[in-house]
């Protein structure tokens, strides 16, 4: 994925960026609502081109971001502070922050259940992590959306897998591919990483297009995640699971910078 992304970097960020510049999948907007004002660092996941730096730095915190690609990284360094470095082995302390936004990127983590996971360690017991992504509901390999007034909905929401089939060839998919995460699965994987759900929002219309989520961390140790997972299997749900034929992740080392929240 990594060098998938290098190769797109500069149409991702000249090209495919500017489209939504009137913010109306709602991004923006829901990013703002959900995450709300606050201070100290705020590390994005997955920060890409770190187009959404603005936007959190306007509410009071500063943010930091963390990415694989070296070609996304080259755009985003005149944004915020950046690091290379693997989403799933994040360079910071445990407890050591107190905000965590990951935006449009899930679809772009065959093993987003661990990333969670990872956001939840690094939060502080009362941090907040928003999720902003694809609707899982009606965007994927399953969803038409050439009609701009309707979605028509094909066999496969169900089955978590990673595919690069789309309805158009302007998109991120049909270039990099990218993994489903039916709603039930997403939702489960905040649950089992100790994550609190607390708000919703959705943007894009007339069908949306953007789901939004965000959580809070309401526990310390590791103990609870071990507790929501028996609760899981007890209740007859299943656990989360990576989507079938994703491609393995790549991982790049990370490099810290000079912080007393970094290890």
């Amino acid at each position: 994925m990594e060098a998938a992304y290098d190769e797109i970097a500069d149409w991702y960020e000249t090209e495919f960026l500017p489209r939504d510049h009137a913010d109306r999948l709602g991004i923006r907007r829901s990013l703002r609502e959900l995450l709300g004002p606050g201070s100290g660092p705020c590390l994005e996941v997955g920060c890409g081109t770190g187009v959404y730096a603005e936007t959190v730095r306007d509410l009071g915190w500063t943010p930091v971001g963390v990415d694989l690609s070296t070609g996304m990284l080259r755009h985003a360094r005149g944004r915020l502070p950046v690091l290379q470095g693997d989403a799933g082995r994040l360079p910071f302390h445990d407890g050591s922050l107190g905000a965590v936004v990951a935006v449009m990127v899930h679809t772009d983590m065959p093993g987003y259940p661990g990333i969670l996971r990872e956001a939840a360690r690094v939060l502080a017991v009362g941090g907040v992590f928003v999720h902003v992504g694809v609707h899982p509901c009606f965007c994927g390999g399953f969803a038409d959306r050439t009609d701009d007034e309707a979605v028509v909905i094909r066999p496969g929401y169900v089955d978590g897998h990673w595919t690069k089939s789309s309805w158009t060839d302007t998109g991120v998919r049909d270039k990099v591919g990218a993994s489903h995460w039916p709603l039930p699965d997403l939702l489960h994987g905040f649950l089992e990483a100790g994550l609190a759900l607390e708000g919703f929002a959705e943007g894009g219309t007339p069908v949306p297009i953007m789901l939004a989520v965000k959580s809070r961390k309401s526990w310390s140790g590791p103990e609870r995640a071990g507790q929501v997972q028996k609760e899981l299997v007890r209740s007859g749900k299943p656990a989360t699971r990576e989507p079938a034929g994703s491609p393995p992740p790549r991982a790049a080392p990370a490099r810290p910078p000079r912080t007393p929240a970094v290890r």
